[in-house]
């Protein structure tokens, strides 16, 4: 059975996603197989495995930071937002059905025993796991019957850090206050306190440190500098779209679609390793200005979008711009930009019908079914702005609930069409990932980048500069102490 860990938070953003993944970095580097896991995800950021199931991103983030395959059991409860108030429940990577926060509240407890399943897979197949936590523990308010948190950290008797985020303030009364909601089993098994994203002289910090592991008897295991890296990330209060508006534009302009459901942005991190390209996410007619090239994201409720989209004042923006300037919509997006969506099950929403943008002569009906699988293929453009990218090779993942007709019942599925000019649409989520892919529609604005360094080998060396910077800035000697045999 693994040894394991636990990282919790105080809130929402504090930095689990990205201590995980620099933990089971070092581990791997220290020469241990290790795991992610994170028993439930609130996540619009979705990936397929190769056996077709369906996870959250960030599990697949810390998979490759631990060098191995993403798998569902690292992830057995996904939950994708549709509403204000609900959500798709994904169990074991299919899709259990939709329920209100209410009915999931109630029901959550009887995934236990998928919980324990997935857990045990990884235990019986790795040195350590290192488990994240969702929000903050100290929601006492859902505390009641937990599978997340401390509930999850008793299931498997996991020795828990705790993470506060100092870039917003008041870390100290996050930790303390943290700590002193729980109740005293719980607060046993807080080890170590991690101060993440600071910045300055660290010493200005020793009294606080001191101050508060003698209120809490409770050491502090590292303080975590502001990292300036670019890893994929979960979705919750994400800093991509912070910076979107007023941000510098570089010599090329991306504009992201931030609609209100926006899914899959993880899609264009290969863009932003570019010198010299801006992705900004845009979310009203007056931040659009005059971008290179648009992109319409996927989309968890693609009719609603198409309707936001429409009364913001982008659509008409986005035909104009059509003209000139290419559009390339993925998934959500892809169907937008066809004549017509169409949802008389109110699968997604409860319009059944809405125009789309018109720009690719197709329509789409949402179904019932959730196409989920990985894809392969050689993109063919026979003209247009981007036919210099015919021909290159690429892999990705299908995953939606439409099926989406061209002329003469054509079927589209995982195929890269265009219209010949300036709009393209795919449902292929990774599209843009594949060596030498991005670089290529950039170069088509007249800019070259070196094709030297390819997206896997760019993430890789942020994965290390992850690592190098949990090794310095943490006690290790002090986190290897910490581990405890798993219990399932």
């Amino acid at each position: 059975m693994a040894k394991v860990i636990m990282i919790q938070g105080t809130m929402s953003g504090a930095g689990k996603s990205l201590i995980v993944g620099g933990l089971l970095r070092v581990f791997k580097q220290d020469g241990y197989k290790c795991a992610p896991f994170k028993s439930q995800n609130m996540a619009l950021n979705s990936f397929i495995t190769s056996e077709g199931l369906e996870m959250g991103r960030a599990q697949v983030m810390q998979a490759e930071c631990a060098e191995t395959e993403p798998l569902v059991c690292m992830n057995p409860i996904l939950l994708k937002p549709t509403s204000d108030v609900g959500s798709q429940v994904i169990v074991n990577g299919e899709v259990l059905g939709n329920m209100t926060a209410r009915e999931y509240f109630a029901y959550k407890k009887k995934l236990l025993p998928d919980i324990k399943k997935a857990f045990k897979t990884l235990a019986d197949n790795n040195d350590i796991i290192v488990i994240e936590g969702a929000g903050s523990p100290a929601e006492i308010n859902l505390k009641d019957n937990d599978i997340v948190n401390m509930g999850m950290a008793e299931l498997v008797d996991s020795p828990v850090l705790l993470v506060g985020d100092i870039d917003r303030g008041g870390v100290f009364a996050q930790l303390y206050g943290t700590t002193m909601l729980l109740d005293d089993a719980e607060r046993a098994r807080i080890k170590g306190f991690i101060i993440n994203k600071f910045r300055g002289d660290v010493t200005l910090l020793d009294s606080g440190i001191d101050m508060i592991t003698e209120k809490t008897g409770i050491k502090t295991a590292g303080v975590i500098p502001y990292m300036n890296i670019k890893v994929d990330d979960e979705d919750s209060l994400t800093d991509k779209f912070d910076k979107s508006t007023g941000a510098s534009i570089g010599d090329i302009d991306i504009a992201v679609i931030r609609y209100p459901r926006i899914s899959n942005f993880t899609d264009f991190g290969a863009f932003e390793m570019l010198e010299g390209v801006s992705v900004r996410y845009i979310d009203s007619s007056y931040d659009l200005g005059d971008p290179d090239m648009i992109i319409l994201p996927g989309s968890k409720n693609t009719i609603m979008d198409m309707k936001w989209l429409r009364e913001s004042g982008l659509e008409a923006q986005i035909k104009r711009f059509a003209i000139n300037k290419p559009v390339f919509g993925i998934c959500g997006g892809f169907q937008m930009l066809g004549n017509k969506i169409s949802d008389r099950g109110s699968i997604e929403s409860t319009v059944t019908e809405i125009s789309g943008i018109g720009l690719l002569d197709i329509d789409t009906m949402i179904g019932d079914d959730k196409i989920r699988k990985q894809v392969s293929g050689k993109i063919s453009f026979p003209k247009g702005v981007f036919e210099g990218i015919s021909d290159k090779e690429y892999r990705g993942y299908e995953i939606h609930m439409g099926i989406t007709k061209g002329d003469g019942d054509e079927l589209f599925g995982d195929v890269v069409l265009s219209n010949g000019e300036n709009v393209y649409g795919s449902y292929v989520h990774g599209l843009f990932d594949e060596d030498g892919i991005a670089a290529s529609i950039v170069a088509s604005f007249g800019k070259k980048f070196s094709s030297g360094l390819s997206y896997s080998a760019f993430k890789e060396s942020q994965y290390n500069i992850l690592a190098d910077t949990i090794r310095a800035h943490m006690n290790m000697d002090y986190i290897y102490s910490c581990l405890s045999n798993a219990r399932v």
